[in-house]
């Protein structure tokens, strides 16, 4: 029960984190809508693992982009590192 709880904390986090992403309009678009779907699919109602795994690679795309400011990447770096502690 406590993995239940400790990923809803974990998309939580993430969620947040990705909202401050969409909202900075010094992020170019396709980074804010990529982290718009990360968002969607994280309140989603599915496995942990897969939504987490999901994310991370939508993430990780956008992580390599060479137009994503340095702290948006930073942002996603957290994101990702959260998401990778997701338990089944």
């Amino acid at each position: 029960m406590s993995d239940i709880m400790n990923n809803e904390e974990i998309f939580s986090n993430c969620t947040e984190i990705l909202s401050q992403i969409i909202n900075d309009t010094s992020v170019p678009r396709n980074i804010r809508k990529a982290a718009e779907d990360s968002t969607n699919l994280l309140a989603k109602d599915e496995e942990p693992t897969i939504k987490a795994s999901t994310v991370i690679s939508i993430l990780d795309d956008i992580s390599n982009d060479p137009n994503i400011p340095i702290h948006a990447r930073i942002l996603i770096w957290n994101i990702l590192s959260e998401l990778e502690a997701v338990k089944d």
